[in-house]
């Protein structure tokens, strides 16, 4: 089984959020990213943000330093999640 994760470094934000989560099962990530998502980004929990939150989630470890490109701009990523 791969492992899955989703690194909120990736999708810089206003938040500069360096979170990764990770995770043997894809609903689990799913479940933790979304609460993760509610709280600290101040979205709502929709099936909206749950489809959008799944698209992102790769398979592996996250990187243990930001990737370049990656860089906490404090710009928006241009994926923006639904509120």
């Amino acid at each position: 089984m791969t492992r899955k994760y989703i690194d909120c470094r990736d999708f810089p934000s206003d938040a500069h959020c360096t979170v990764a989560i990770s995770a043997d099962d894809e609903d689990e990530l799913l479940a933790v990213a979304v609460q993760h998502a509610v709280s600290v980004h101040q979205h709502t929990d929709s099936p909206e943000l749950r489809q959008q939150i799944r698209t992102m989630i790769k398979d592996g470890m996250p990187a243990e330093h930001a990737l370049p490109g990656a860089a906490q701009s404090g710009k928006d990523s241009g994926r923006p999640l639904p509120h």
